[in-house]
């Protein structure tokens, strides 16, 4: 029986950055990961879909290159060296975590694991061979797969979910997308941009429900431009196959009425499920609810020894986030001081076009807690970098404490915000007030001085609006 000091179960950016961390840290670790390196995120998750995402982008250049006084004939769109480049990217990060491994003397074991008491983990390899392993500490990173939904059960072939809406052999005519958050609105970019014909499902009043009201409201104006059909308030009650494609009965919930939409195919985009089945948690002492490990502040599951990490447990299921937890939760085994994750301060973003960036809370979230607001919004069809990119859509928006300036939200819309909101989650984290970031000199022409335009505006400073 093999011996760690750490044991990961699940190689996604949970596992494999807790695994490397705890390697630094002194620890034998192993991984165990039943199918890739990296996980969901790197193989069929955040990496391939930026990917997919870009070849959509550089696409829509081309059809508009002579808003930018470039003329070009004939551009097409080869689907399938869409989907190549997309695996290869996929392929050639999941390779750079093989590296890490090897660098960081990091045993990867390939199989599924089961975990009993004390600490000891099964692996089943491919070939039905059983290895036990056993480790002082256990770190559970399984991860999640897609949700499935009654009614909207995926098949794989006509109604599928993010993996085959990753690797389809030919562009579909039309798809139906059910589900408006990240997912389903990066999906719903890609195939329109490619000349798709896309229609959006959605359950709640308006797509990107999680998001503030104005970006909701600015997104859905854009993607009407783009030709996206958006059904909100809206259900799917069903949807029949056939040879032909799908019949997605459709019911509208403010009207009562119900309508049928055709199309080649129905990407289900309704969420993710935890990976908590057949490992044999409540067996090994683990407390589970409605499939979401139970854990401390910082992570330790109901059995002495075990955590858990990631999408299992609660709070938004987001790569970054599953690595700062795998990070802390080790060095909390190192015996560090560390302070629990600041679930308040976490950045979601969404990798269309427009991009969409956020982080704390949302104007009326802000009112709910009670808070006196100073709101500054700076679009960016008055900044001159977006004008010169061709890059006008879309805004930032920055909400304080009138009180004390305290940065209470922000939440951006437009072409790379994410590259731009780290900003605000640093200086929320150093709780920064607006009028330190009004005089933090901005570089100029930026996208980003847009962040210090807005600040200044909700301080009536603003000099460019």
């Amino acid at each position: 029986m093999k011996q760690y000091d750490v044991l990961v179960i699940g190689a996604g950016p949970g596992g494999y950055v807790a695994a490397i961390r705890a390697s630094q840290l002194g620890f034998k670790v192993g991984v165990v990961e039943r199918e890739a390196l990296g996980g969901i995120c790197l193989n069929w998750g955040c990496i391939p879909t930026k990917a997919l995402l870009k070849s959509a982008q550089v696409f829509e250049y081309i059809s508009h290159s002579e808003d930018y006084g470039i003329k070009t004939k004939g551009a097409e769109v080869e689907f399938d060296a869409i989907i190549k480049r997309s695996r290869d990217v996929a392929g050639g990060m999941s390779k750079g975590v093989q590296f890490l491994f090897k660098k960081n003397k990091i045993d990867a074991i390939m199989g599924s694991a089961h975990i009993k008491a004390n600490r000891i983990v099964e692996v089943t390899d491919a070939d039905g061979k059983v290895e036990t392993y056993t480790a002082k500490h256990v770190i559970l990173a399984t991860g999640a797969r897609s949700r499935q939904l009654p009614g909207i059960e995926q098949d794989g072939k006509h109604i599928i979910g993010y993996r085959e809406a990753m690797t389809l052999k030919s562009q579909p005519k039309s798809i139906v997308v059910v589900g408006s958050g990240a997912i389903g609105v990066e999906f719903a970019y890609l195939y329109a941009a490619i000349g798709t014909e896309v229609t959006i499902v959605e359950y709640q009043d308006r797509i990107l429900p999680r998001e503030d009201k104005d970006v909701s409201k600015e997104m859905a104006k854009i993607f009407k431009k783009k030709g996206i059909k958006l059904l909100t308030e809206s259900q799917v009650l069903g949807v029949k196959t056939t040879k032909g494609g799908c019949s997605v009965e459709v019911k509208d919930l403010k009207k009562g009425s119900t309508s049928t939409l055709e199309a080649d195919i129905v990407l289900s985009a309704v969420g993710v499920t935890p990976n908590t089945d057949n490992l044999g948690l409540e067996a090994a002492g683990i407390k589970v609810e409605r499939g979401i490990v139970q854990v401390d502040d910082y992570y330790q599951t109901s059995a002495q020894g075990v955590y858990a990490i990631g999408d299992i447990v609660k709070g938004p299921a987001l790569a970054h986030v599953a690595s700062a937890e795998g990070i802390l939760c080790v060095e909390k085994i190192a015996g560090h001081d560390v302070e629990p994750l600041d679930y308040g301060n976490l950045p979601n973003c969404t990798y269309s076009v427009p991009e969409v960036a956020s982080v704390g809370m949302t104007e009326d979230e802000a009112k709910e807690a009670g808070y006196e607001l100073k709101i500054g919004k700076f679009p960016f069809s008055a900044s001159g970098k977006a004008s010169a990119a061709g890059a006008k859509e879309g805004f930032v928006k920055v909400i304080f404490d009138a009180k004390y300036g305290e940065w209470l939200g922000a939440h951006f819309i437009g072409a790379n915000v994410t590259e731009m909101i780290a900003e605000v989650v640093t200086a929320r984290k150093l709780e920064t007030t607006g009028y330190e970031i009004i005089k933090a000199v901005h570089p100029h022409p930026t996208m980003s001085e847009a962040v210090m335009e807005a600040a200044a505006a909700a301080y009536d400073e603003v000099i460019h609006l």
